[in-house]
């Protein structure tokens, strides 16, 4: 502690980083030891998501987390919050300003969970829509700055935000996309996945999350001419597994090939097994399937379209049976716009409907069978 504390006395520092969590009150004891402003891995990765939020709901997201960061570390913060009062058994003005400003946290905390909870309401009212029409969604993971929404621009002609800094994008984007085969599929672009994402973050950013869990094939962008490119890769399946998005079916997008000068470059299995050694994919093992592209040239973009129509789901059709109110037309409708009913059953207000129908559409409507 006191080379630390000389170090930042010798470099007239302001600020000190800790690039692990810290406790409010390790946080505490740190500054008033090395007498400078000390913040750790969260704190600063919320500031940057701060400073990237552009949309209604990326703003309340990052201050959402950003809340149920600051509120367990009220307590105790320096002199100003003195618990001096004014006679025995007396609040000083500290623990009176305290617990005021936890009520309007917490006040706050509720406000906005509401309004999120609004903003998801409207997001799966959206997902409902688009699963109204059996069209396979592609989602693009990967760890941060790795090229996703270039890619996304390339594959989509869309114009979303593409930035080298951190975190450029927060809020999911959908756009259309017409494979070789001429299948239709939508393509969403996500936020950038990190090394020990906060549990804060992954809470407030559940309903950007969703919209991977809900794919049908992922597109893993892996940034090949990083130099930590096989841990950035591992820390991706591992956020994959704890969103419980695993078991979906991945395609390994070894982007940025254009910055790697050497034959291997076009080989997309070699550059794997020299990039990632020993990684154990867990969607398809090691024999998953790989493609080299450049996002920002173009280069293998036929060779990703042409894996991504092999390896996307076909839409098979399967025989089910529902059992519906009697008054629930936009369902019926569904199964008579997307398949072929091929019996119907009324008894009382309850209705039965043997149809055939996409197994896509057979999994969104499986509460209602």
């Amino acid at each position: 502690m006191e080379e630390l504390r000389a170090a930042v006395h010798s470099s007239e520092a302001d600020l000190v980083i800790f690039d692990h969590e810290l406790t409010p009150t390790q946080q505490r004891n740190l500054e008033k030891a090395i007498g400078s402003k000390v913040i750790d891995r969260t704190q600063l990765i919320l500031d940057i998501f701060a400073s990237r939020a552009r949309t209604r709901e990326g703003r309340l997201q990052v201050e959402l987390a950003q809340l149920n960061y600051i509120l367990p570390r009220l307590s105790g913060r320096g002199v100003e919050m003195s618990r001096l009062g004014g006679g025995i058994g007396t609040r000083g003005p500290g623990e009176t300003k305290l617990e005021t400003d936890r009520r309007r946290i917490a006040k706050r905390i509720k406000g906005i969970e509401d309004s999120l909870d609004a903003v998801r309401t409207g997001r799966a009212l959206h997902r409902r829509r688009r699963s109204a029409v059996p069209l396979a969604t592609l989602a693009l993971a990967g760890y941060t700055n790795a090229g996703k929404s270039t890619l996304f621009n390339r594959l989509t002609s869309a114009s979303v935000l593409t930035d080298p800094r951190m975190f450029a994008t927060l809020d999911p984007t959908v756009r259309p996309l017409e494979l070789p085969s001429r299948r239709r599929v939508l393509v969403s672009d996500t936020v950038g996945f990190i090394r020990n994402l906060p549990t804060t973050l992954v809470k407030a950013f559940r309903a950007t999350l969703e919209e991977v869990k809900d794919a049908a094939l992922v597109l893993h962008v892996v940034d090949v001419s990083a130099p930590a490119a096989a841990e950035h890769t591992a820390h991706v399946f591992q956020v994959l597994a704890d969103i419980g998005a695993a078991a979906i079916p991945q395609i390994l997008v070894l982007n940025k090939i254009d910055r790697v000068g050497d034959a291997s470059a076009a080989d997309a299995e070699a550059l794997k097994r020299r990039l990632l050694p020993g990684l154990a994919i867990d969607s398809g093992g090691p024999d998953a399937r790989a493609v080299t592209i450049s996002a920002l040239t173009g280069a293998g973009m036929d060779g990703l379209l042409e894996a991504i129509d092999q390896l996307l789901p076909l839409d098979k059709i399967v025989n089910a049976t529902f059992h519906l109110s009697a008054g629930d037309g936009a369902t019926l409708a569904l199964l008579h716009e997307f398949g072929k009913v091929l019996a119907t059953r009324y008894s009382g207000d309850c209705c039965e409907v043997e149809a055939e129908i996409p197994e896509s559409l057979e999994r969104r409507l499986a509460a209602r069978r």
